[in-house]
């Protein structure tokens, strides 16, 4: 059984040795014959369920090829070179949390600087009674901005587009997205991000920002660029798929810290989002890149606060801090608090249906051309600016309170506050301003605010509530970098904070708190996290009081989501055709052993341990296998000496290792020509390889490269224990092996 790619079984039986009568030739193996004889007993319906998924994605190799050159290179490492790389695991967990919290920051203060300056603009447009005037600046200007989002996406990095957590999760799965982790996208990923936040669409960096992350580290665990990377010696050790997939899972942990200032909540982010195989070790690395990410962080937020930073000098972090509230709830609070879960856990299952709905939609959309895809980004900005211009038009001016009037909070026309005057006469303020006419970061502060029972009124809150649950819809999926944190947390934050309206005095949770609540409702409904959005939302509050009925919220939300459909990222793998390898099996997988399904798959292709080189590029010409059975057949024996990799073997014929007769090398032969990092290359396509007649009939002996120790498992096993033990190890390939053994024929090593 391949990994994820291919679904094609690698398997290994015993030959009787004669064949119709015929004496067995040791040399005579067809790319036909069946190394484990089948029987075609699956007439059940699960057949046609069997292989409907097939992607022709790669896989990764996660799994350590132990042969002869590893085993030499792990014995051969003297005690400094391997304290050298325990330090360069720690020191790129340390580079990637010091790069990720760095680039951060400046992507909150650029999209800050730009988006206040264009809404200071605008301000000042609207109380000169220009309106014209100001809506034509503020659209061209949105416009502007994604325009240079998209045009960057669709002419140098498309995977740039979209969150990117969703790919994230099929690497970490074991499949190799390709041009996910390229500079080119790391770059277009960064100032996309900046100017599609900053055009004022409805959408986040907090999922750019966990791409970016990865980015960065798989750049540094491979030196650079796949053209242009150092060739040093210590970075060596970093070339497999293993380490880096260990770095690439700091950097996502990382880029959620620095999304949300929350170290703790990045790692469990990794740990229960995005991460298919964990261990103790890799939790401290992330950890401490996250750590390093919090003082990167940190020092940013100190410095801003001296107002050196630009327009509004906070760093652009979403900050909510209510530790010095006092949470107070009593046993009737738990209803609506119950209530608002259950909201959350229908409105994110309803999102998530029509998010599908929209991104069929715009895949036929984009089909196109790359002209279609720019279009129709320009046109969900344009859409965008006349909603944000228009609608705080249509709601009348508040009062302020004498004490915020007095104090000179209320109104506001300058940089960040709650009460927006906004074309409202002195000493009143526009509340569906203080929400649309704000830098995204803003107005999440202002939603959140708590101790302002009567800010906002209840009809601005239903058209802020709509204007995003329709923007939040069309705007993810256009081709611009974006994330679905953010709108999802100002949706749920709105319809939380009507409820607190509506409880009035009824309750004793602050209208703030409400909100908070809302909006952890409809994350948790629509991307059915629990335990770390909890803690993501507690290192934001600074208050451990909200633990309990936080708690309670998410678990309802999610229970309630999942009757209905799986996680947004779920939804998202399944209609970019990613294959991912869930936790839980299928049911129909316990009726099947794989031995049945190894009969519905295409036979086995395998090798001997010295074979001609004629008939190793047959092999590897005529499959697109990965990983191939090396098995040695003696008169009434057969042995499995392991499995060999399709990379390993096209190296061997690119150097061209080849014994002039039939026999086993020394040692030291294979030493002389190859090491560790040669087989740590990618492969190169064999139609690359240029073999003369005299090659052809020479042979090559596939011992020395063979892995030794691959997992097996008995033909007898369901199919539903084979993928727990394939999901949990994080392999690749997994080998059959017959349960009975022909008379006189030794068992299968």
């Amino acid at each position: 059984m391949e990994g994820n790619s291919k679904p094609v079984e690698e398997q290994c039986r015993d030959q009787t040795g004669a064949v119709d009568g015929e004496e067995h030739d040791p040399e005579r193996n067809s790319l036909h014959e069946p190394l484990l004889k089948r029987s075609p007993t699956l007439t059940s319906n699960q057949l046609a369920m069997v292989g409907a998924k097939v992607s022709h994605i790669e896989s990764l190799d996660y799994e350590i090829n132990e042969n002869n050159l590893f085993k030499h290179d792990w014995r051969s490492r003297s005690r400094v070179e391997v304290l050298q790389y325990i330090a360069l695991k720690w020191t790129l967990a340390f580079l990637v949390g010091l790069l990720t919290g760095v680039i951060a920051s400046l992507i909150n203060l650029a999209i800050e600087n730009i988006q206040g300056l264009k809404m200071l603009t605008v301000v000042d447009f609207i109380n000169q009674k220009r309106y014209i005037t100001g809506f034509a600046y503020f659209t061209g200007v949105n416009l502007t901005l994604t325009l240079v989002a998209a045009f960057l996406c669709v002419m140098f990095a498309p995977t740039a587009a979209g969150p990117g957590i969703p790919e994230i999760k099929a690497y970490l799965n074991g499949v190799d997205t390709p041009n996910m982790f390229g500079a080119s996208t790391l770059i277009v990923k960064i100032i996309g991000s900046i100017a599609a936040v900053a055009a004022g669409l409805d959408l986040g960096k907090e999922g750019p920002l966990v791409h970016i992350g990865t980015c960065i580290a798989a750049l540094l665990g491979r030196g650079g660029t796949e053209k242009h990377h150092l060739r040093w010696k210590w970075l060596r050790y970093f070339n497999n798929d293993r380490d880096r997939r260990d770095l690439i899972t700091c950097g996502a942990s990382s880029g959620v810290c620095a999304a949300f200032r929350s170290p703790v909540g990045g790692v469990l982010f990794a740990l229960e989002e995005v991460a298919t195989w964990w261990r103790s070790a890799l939790l401290w690395r992330t950890f401490f890149s996250t750590a390093v990410v919090v003082v990167v962080l940190r020092g940013f937020m100190e410095y801003c606060n001296s107002g050196r930073c630009g327009l509004f000098g906070r760093g652009g972090l979403i900050l909510f801090d209510v530790s010095s509230v006092t949470v107070k709830y009593h046993p009737m609070d738990l209803v609506p608090v119950a209530v608002i879960g259950i909201i959350g856990g229908v409105l994110g299952s309803l999102y998530n249906y029509l998010l599908l709905k929209v991104l069929r939609l715009y895949s036929l959309i984009n089909e196109k051309g790359r002209l279609y895809k720019l279009l129709l980004s320009l046109g969900v900005s344009l859409f965008t600016s006349v909603c944000l211009y228009s609608f705080p038009f249509l709601v009348p001016c508040s009062r302020c309170e004498p004490s915020l009037l007095n104090d000179g909070i209320c109104p506001t026309n300058g940089r960040t506050g709650n009460f927006k005057q906004f074309n409202c006469p002195a000493g009143y303020y526009n509340d569906l301003a203080s929400l649309l006419h704000s830098a995204n970061d803003d107005a999440v502060r202002n939603i959140f605010s708590t101790s302002t029972p009567t800010e906002f009124l209840p009809i601005s809150l239903l058209i802020f509530f709509a204007i995003y649950c329709i923007l939040g819809l069309v705007t993810f999926g256009i081709a611009v970098p974006s994330g679905l944190f953010l709108p999802i947390i100002l949706m749920g934050s709105a319809y939380g904070r009507l409820l607190g309206l509506a409880m009035g005095s009824y309750t004793n949770i602050d209208q703030g708190l409400y909100a908070v609540l809302g909006a952890a409702s409809l994350m948790s409904g629509s991307m059915r996290m629990t335990v770390s959005l909890c803690v993501i939302f507690l290192e934001l509050t600074n208050n451990l009081l909200l633990l309990p009925i936080t708690m309670l919220v998410l678990l309802i939300s999610k229970t309630v989501g999942d009757c209905f459909n799986p996680s947004i990222y779920e939804i998202i793998l399944e209609l970019k055709g990613l294959p991912f390898l869930d936790a839980k099996p299928e049911t129909w997988m316990r009726n099947l052993t794989v031995g049945d399904l190894a009969a519905a798959k295409p036979n086995v292709v395998s090798l001997q341990g010295i074979e001609k080189v004629a008939r190793v590029l047959e092999v590897l010409k005529e499959s697109n296998h990965n990983g191939f059975p090396v098995v040695d057949r003696d008169v009434g024996m057969t042995e499995l000496q392991g499995l060999v990799l399709r990379a390993h073997l096209i190296t061997v014929l690119r150097k061209k290792w080849f014994l002039p007769e039939r026999r086993r090398t020394e040692e030291w032969e294979v030493r002389e020509k190859f090491t560790s990092v040669d087989l740590a290359e990618k492969a190169r396509k064999i139609e690359e390889i240029e073999l003369t007649e005299e090659d052809m009939e020479m042979y090559i002996d596939l011992h020395p490269f063979t892995n030794a120790t691959p997992y097996t498992v008995v033909e007898s096993m369901s199919v539903a224990k084979a993928v727990v033990l394939f999901r949990e190890v994080g392999l690749r390939h997994l080998l059959i092996v017959p349960k009975y053994q022909a008379a006189g024929v030794s068992s299968t090593k």
